[in-house]
C-alpha cells in the first residue's frame, strides 16, 4: 500500500509536468488499486484479532445475547473455552466451558478426565456446581435447570476407557427439573454406540430398578431415591439414582479402570464395561437439538 502511494504520486507530479493525456486513467487505476489494498488489509488486521481472541480470557466478555454455546459459536467464537453466557431464567451470567468441536456449540455440564476432583460433594455444591472448568468439574443443577428448559436439548456423553477405546451416548429433549422438584431428570431417545445406560434396558433383566428416567437427583446429605438405603452415600457421588443404577458418571475415580470396593460406586456406563470397570473420561455436554442440525 505504501508503495502505492509512492506511485500515485509519482504520478500526479509526472502529469503536473507532462500534461499527458494518459496520465487520468492510470491514475484512477492505480487509486483503485490502493482502496483494495486497504480493504485486504483491513481483512487481514481482522483475521488476526480473530486468532488472538482463543488466547484472550473469555471469560472476562458477557455474551447478554447468548443463552447457549452454540450462539456463542455462530457470532464467530469458535476456540474451545471459557465464556459468560445468560440462560433465560438465570439471576445473572454464568461461566461455562464451550465446547467447539463436534459440530461446534456445546455447553460442557461436567468432566472426569483424572480424578483430581473429588465428586462425593453436599446437596449445595451440586447446587451451585464445582471444580476448574478447564479441568474437572460440575456445573451446577440450578445451571442445568436454566439451560434445558430453554428449548429442546440434546445430551451427549463422551466416554473412554484405560485403553483408549472411545464410545458415546447421546439423548435428546434432555432436561433437568427446579430445585423444588428436586432436579428430576427426563430424556429420550438414544443414540449411541456405548448403551442405552439411562434407561437401564440394555443388558438389565429389571428397568424398573435401573432406569434414571424421572429420577430425583440425591447426595450424601439429601436421599431422594427409591432404595432403602441411600445410593449417594454408598456410590459416593451425587446423581439421579433409582435403586441404585445401570450409570454414574460422579463415582469414585479408580485410575486403573477395574476396581474391587464394597459397592459399585466407580465412573459407571454399565452397557459398555460393567458396573466393575471405573471409566477414564467423562465427558456431558448440552446443544439446542436445532442447532445440532444448522451448525453441522
Amino acid at each position: 500500500s505504501t508503495g502505492t502511494r509512492h506511485r500515485i504520486t509519482c504520478l500526479i507530479l509526472y502529469c503536473h509536468d507532462t500534461a499527458s493525456d494518459g496520465c487520468g486513467g492510470e491514475l484512477a487505476q492505480l487509486r483503485q488499486q490502493e482502496q483494495l489494498l486497504k480493504r485486504q488489509l483491513q481483512k487481514q488486521e481482522l483475521l488476526l484479532r480473530s486468532l488472538q481472541k482463543p488466547c484472550e480470557n473469555h471469560a472476562e466478555t458477557v455474551f447478554d445475547h447468548a443463552v447457549y454455546c452454540s450462539q456463542v459459536y455462530s457470532s464467530g467464537f469458535q476456540s474451545s473455552g471459557l465464556y459468560r453466557i445468560r440462560p433465560s431464567g438465570s439471576p445473572s451470567a454464568v461461566k461455562v466451558y464451550c465446547d467447539m468441536t463436534e459440530g461446534g456449540g456445546w455447553t460442557v455440564l461436567q468432566r472426569r478426565v483424572n480424578g483430581t476432583e473429588a465428586f462425593n460433594r453436599s446437596w449445595i455444591e451440586y447446587k451451585d456446581g464445582f471444580g476448574d472448568l478447564n479441568a474437572e468439574f460440575w456445573l451446577g443443577n440450578d445451571n442445568m435447570h436454566f439451560l434445558t428448559t430453554q428449548g429442546n436439548y440434546s445430551v451427549k456423553i463422551n466416554l473412554e476407557d484405560f485403553d483408549g477405546h472411545q464410545r458415546y451416548a447421546e439423548y435428546k429433549n434432555f432436561q433437568v427439573a427446579n430445585e423444588k422438584e428436586h432436579y428430576r431428570l427426563s430424556f429420550g431417545d438414544y443414540v449411541g454406540t456405548a448403551g442405552d445406560a439411562l434407561t437401564g434396558s440394555y443388558q438389565v433383566p429389571e428397568v424398573k430398578w435401573a432406569s434414571h428416567q424421572g429420577m430425583k437427583f440425591s447426595t450424601y446429605d439429601q436421599d431422594n431415591d427409591n432404595y432403602k438405603g441411600n445410593c449417594a452415600q454408598e456410590d459416593k457421588g451425587g446423581w439421579w439414582f433409582n435403586k441404585c443404577h445401570s450409570a454414574n458418571l460422579n463415582g469414585v475415580y479408580y485410575p486403573n479402570g477395574h476396581y474391587s470396593a464394597s459397592t459399585d460406586d466407580g465412573v459407571v456406563w454399565y452397557p459398555w464395561r460393567g458396573w466393575w470397570y471405573s471409566l477414564k473420561t467423562s465427558i456431558m455436554k448440552l446443544r439446542p437439538e436445532v442447532a445440532s442440525s444448522c451448525l453441522v
